[in-house]
């Protein structure tokens, strides 16, 4: 595969131990920080069901945070570039993962449901058919071994 080659590089530190470090399942904190130079630092954590801190955001937040934002970026580029405005954009982004009885598991799919309001002179249509060229070009759904949804919900701005 020939191209332009991009590099991306973070830091992982455990801040959880106790101090006895992993001496036991249940005698350490499954905390750690996310670091990338430049940029603030993620409390990080496993997901609850894991013993982890449920204010912390877990790698499982963060894949479907990071599907949901490679989609919206993707559509907003391709908007800006099509004549279509966008006033407006949350997606409300929901994954599963399924947890095999040994423990291991996998995500399943993950939906997003961007809500997108855009002017009144935009054309409906074209907004809602950006969103399949956004999920083609979106590098992160083309990595994942797992379908990727959208349902978008499209708004026209109204006159005031």
């Amino acid at each position: 595969m020939s191209g332009k080659r991009h590099h991306y590089t973070v830091d992982i530190v455990w801040t959880g131990n106790e101090g006895k470090g992993t001496a036991s399942y249940r005698g350490y904190r499954r905390d750690h920080e996310i670091r990338a130079e430049g940029k603030p630092t993620i409390a990080g954590s496993s997901d609850p069901s894991f013993r982890g801190d449920p204010a912390r955001w877990n790698p499982e937040d963060l894949l479907v945070a990071s599907l949901s934002a490679c989609h919206k970026l993707w559509y907003l580029g391709l908007c800006a570039g099509a004549g279509v405005i966008v006033l407006d954009y949350a997606d409300h982004a929901e994954g599963i993962m399924l947890e095999e009885n040994g423990g291991a598991g996998q995500f399943t799919a993950v939906t997003l449901r961007p809500r997108v309001t855009i002017s009144a002179e935009s054309d409906a249509a074209k907004a809602r058919a950006l969103h399949d060229e956004a999920h083609a070009m979106c590098f992160i759904a083309r990595s994942v071994n797992f379908p990727v949804h959208a349902e978008p919900v499209i708004l026209v701005e109204t006159a005031a």
